[in-house]
C-alpha cells in the first residue's frame, strides 16, 4: 500500500481518515467478512442473469449433485456445510462449469458464497496428472488470498493430488524453477513477478484466471495495471471470472477490459426498511447525562443484546468502562484494534458471550453506495446513538443511520432506537433524518419509568 501524500488528512479521534487509509479500509472490511461469515447467509435476493448468448436456455441448479462433480469434490463441498447451492451459486455454478468455457462477470455480496462457487470451479476443471499451474486466482491483500487459499484447501481435502501454491509477499522463490502445483493464489505484484521475472508459471498454460474482490483491487495503487498485465499473457481460450462485491462505473470498465464476451450474474441487495423499528430520542446534557439516560433504559426494559454507537475511540473506551462498572457484559470495537481482533470480538457478540458491543464508526466505513459491512444478530433488540452519525465533514449521514439502526428489527422482528440529543445542533441532525426517512422519531423521558416500560411493549 503506498503511503498517502503529505497534504492527506490523517486519522484523528473523531475518526476521520486519509484516502489512502479509505482504501486500505475497503480490503479490511471485506477480510472481516471473510473471517466472521463462516456459512452462507441465507437470503431472499433476487438474482439477475445476462447471458451471453441470450437465445441460450438459462440453466441453474439446486443440488449439487446435478452439476456431476467428482465425487471427492462433492464430499468436500458436504464437508464445509453446504447443504445446498445459495443463490449465487445455482446460476454461477453450471456458466462456470461449462463446455466449452464460459467468461463470467459477478456481482454478489459477502456471504454468498461465490468465494466457493469459483474454488469449485478451478478444483472442476484441473487435471492432476499435469504437474503445473493450470489455475491462477488473484485477490487484492495477502490477508485475503490466504483466506481463499483456505477455502481451496478445504474443499479439496479429499483431492490431494490437486496442489496449491501461494504466490504472496515473503515466500521466496529461485529463479527458473518451475512450479508443480496447479493452482496458484496471489496478489497481483507477486503473481506477475512469478510469471515475467523469475518464470515460475507460464501463463500460456492457465486455464481458468480469476480476479476477486474487484472493487477492493482497483482501490488499491497498481493493482488494476497489474491484473491487466497478468490478463494479457493468458492464453485466448483461457476462462475468465471476475467477482465484485458492487459495480459502480469504475469497477465496470476494469471489468470489461479484463473479460471478453461475458456473462452477467448481479445479486440484487436487499433493501432496509424502518418499518419495524421504533425510534426515539432523548434529550441530555452531556455524557455523563447519556449515560445515566442509558441505565434507567436498562433498568426499566429487558433487553437481550444492544449496539451503541458512539463518534470517538476515547467516548467509547469511557463509556464501556464505566457500564462494566454497571456489571454489564461489554464487547468493545474500534478502528485501532487488528482485523482479527476486531473479528474475534463480533464473533463473541454474535456468540452471546457480550450482551452489549460499543463500536465507532468502524463497521460501517462507507466503501460504497451499495455495499456497507454489517453485523446481522438476531438477539439485537436495541441500537442506541450514544452520538449521531455524521459524514466526514460533520453533515448528517442518513445511510449510516439507515444502516445503524437497521441492525435491530432483523428477522421479522420489532426493534428500537434511542438516539441521545445534547445540543441544538444534534436536534437539527436528528429532524434531517426524521424528515428524510419521513418517518416520526419521537421524544423519550427517561426519568420517567413508566413511559420507558410503555416503548418496550
Amino acid at each position: 500500500m503506498e503511503a498517502g501524500d503529505a497534504n492527506s488528512r490523517q486519522i484523528d479521534d473523531d475518526g476521520d481518515k486519509s484516502d489512502e487509509e479509505e482504501k486500505e479500509d475497503r480490503a479490511t472490511q471485506s477480510l472481516l467478512n471473510k473471517l466472521i461469515r463462516s456459512n452462507v447467509v441465507n437470503n431472499t435476493n433476487q438474482v439477475e442473469v445476462l447471458q451471453r448468448d441470450p437465445n441460450s436456455p438459462l440453466y441453474s441448479v439446486k443440488t449439487f449433485e446435478e452439476l456431476r462433480l467428482k465425487p471427492q469434490l462433492l464430499k468436500g463441498v458436504y464437508e464445509m456445510g453446504f447443504n445446498r447451492p445459495s443463490k449465487i451459486q445455482e446460476n454461477a455454478l453450471p456458466m462456470m462449469l461449462a463446455e466449452p468455457p464460459q467468461n463470467l462477470i459477478a456481482q454478489s455480496q459477502s456471504g454468498t458464497g461465490k468465494t466457493a462457487a469459483f474454488v469449485l470451479a478451478m478444483l472442476s476443471h484441473v487435471d492432476p496428472s499435469l504437474k503445473w499451474p493450470q489455475c491462477l486466482c488473484i485477490s487484492p491483500t495477502y490477508e485475503l488470498a490466504l483466506q481463499t487459499g483456505k477455502v481451496i484447501e478445504q474443499m479439496g481435502k479429499f483431492y490431494p493430488e490437486v496442489k496449491l501454491a501461494y504466490a504472496v509477499r515473503g515466500h521466496k522463490m529461485e529463479r527458473g524453477i518451475k512450479i508443480k502445483e496447479q493452482i496458484v493464489i496471489g496478489t497481483p505484484g507477486t503473481v506477475l513477478d512469478w510469471c515475467i521475472k523469475l518464470k515460475l508459471i507460464d501463463p500460456k498454460k492457465i486455464k481458468v484466471f480469476v480476479l476477486d474482490e474487484a472493487d477492493v483491487m482497483i482501490a488499491t495503487q497498481g493493482h488494476q495495471d497489474q491484473s491487466i498485465r497478468i490478463q494479457r499473457m493468458l492464453p485466448k481460450g483461457c476462462q475468465m471470472l471476475l467477482f465484485s462485491a458492487t459495480f459502480e462505473d469504475s469497477v465496470w470498465k476494469f471489468a470489461e477490459r479484463v473479460v471478453p464476451d461475458p456473462n452477467i450474474i448481479k445479486l440484487k441487495r436487499e433493501e432496509e426498511t424502518l418499518d419495524t423499528i421504533k425510534q426515539y430520542y432523548v434529550l441530555c446534557n452531556s455524557k455523563e447525562d447519556k449515560f445515566n439516560a442509558l441505565c434507567n433504559i436498562y433498568g426499566a426494559i429487558t433487553i437481550a443484546q444492544a449496539m451503541i454507537f458512539c463518534h470517538t475511540r476515547k467516548t467509547a473506551n469511557w463509556l464501556a468502562g464505566q457500564l462494566s462498572k454497571e456489571g454489564h457484559q461489554v464487547a468493545l470495537l474500534s478502528g485501532e484494534m487488528a482485523v482479527e481482533q476486531r473479528a474475534a470480538v463480533i464473533e463473541r457478540f454474535r456468540d452471546g458471550k457480550e450482551k452489549v458491543l460499543i463500536t465507532t464508526n468502524v463497521l460501517f466505513i462507507p466503501f460504497s453506495s451499495v455495499c456497507k459491512f454489517c453485523i446481522d444478530v438476531e438477539q439485537v433488540s436495541v441500537v442506541i446513538n450514544f452520538d449521531l452519525p455524521l459524514d466526514k465533514d460533520g453533515n448528517p449521514d442518513n445511510e449510516t443511520y439507515l444502516h445503524r439502526i437497521g441492525r435491530t428489527g432483523r428477522f421479522g422482528k420489532r426493534g428500537l432506537a434511542v438516539n441521545m440529543v445534547d445540543s441544538q445542533r444534534s436536534m437539527e441532525i436528528l429532524k434531517t433524518y426524521e424528515r428524510h426517512f419521513n418517518k416520526k422519531i419521537a421524544r423519550l423521558d427517561t426519568h420517567d419509568l413508566d413511559e420507558i416500560e410503555k416503548i418496550a411493549n
